[in-house]
């Protein structure tokens, strides 16, 4: 089981997942853990239990991305650190 990116999907992973809502509408529709996702299956497959409360969703591996994966995205970007403010 893979994530989005290729990278090996594992129970346990801090995960963030997309939704496009059907068109060009794009949102994170979870944030969590992997578990009970079973191995051969890159669709939906295991749950994320949320980090921020509320009832677990289910897991599409393909939307989703390993929160390392993501962080360093953010960081090519320019976007891991805050901006200076006054």
């Amino acid at each position: 089981m893979h994530y989005r990116n290729g990278r090996e999907a594992k129970n346990g992973d801090k995960v963030v997942m997309f939704s496009t809502g059907g068109g060009e509408y794009f949102k994170i529709a979870g944030v969590g853990i992997l578990y009970d996702a079973k191995p051969g299956n890159d669709y939906c497959n295991g749950s994320i239990a949320s980090t921020l409360g509320g009832q677990p969703a289910m897991a599409c591996m393909i939307d989703c991305l390993h929160i390392d994966d993501l962080a360093e995205i953010l960081a090519e970007k320019g976007l891991d650190k805050r901006p200076a403010g006054k």
